[in-house]
């Protein structure tokens, strides 16, 4: 993914090995990382516990908001595939307790996966 991508909401695929550290403080002893998606300072993280969303803000990106989703707190998903003249593709993730679902742009070929992991997760 490119510059580009990143400025118009698509997300990529990290290497894990790359934020393990990062995510260190954050995450359960046993608890392990499965995929991470990262939107231009943006990340979602998949583990084998929970959906993590992080949230970078401000400027200079010091403050972080992390969202932590247990898989069995997510009641559907649904993904709308991108067309030949769209660039991105939608998911959306209803929680439980929540009105409105969670929604997220990936890149067409991003979304497969992030669906892919998310059912693997859940049901797997």
């Amino acid at each position: 993914m490119g510059l580009l991508d990143a400025l118009m909401g698509n997300a990529s695929e990290v290497n894990i090995d790359d934020v393990r550290e990062e995510l260190a403080p954050i995450l359960a002893d046993s608890e392990q990382i499965s995929q991470v998606l990262k939107l231009v300072r943006d990340m979602f993280v998949f583990t084998d516990k929970r959906l993590i969303l992080i949230d970078k803000q401000g400027l200079t990106g010091k403050k972080v908001d992390y969202h932590s989703v247990p898989y069995r707190a997510i009641t559907q998903f649904k993904i709308e595939t991108a067309g030949h003249f769209d660039m991105d593709a939608e998911l959306k993730i209803w929680i439980s307790g929540q009105s409105e679902p969670l929604e997220v742009e990936l890149n067409k070929d991003t979304v497969v996966a992030f669906q892919k992991t998310l059912a693997n997760q859940m049901f797997g």
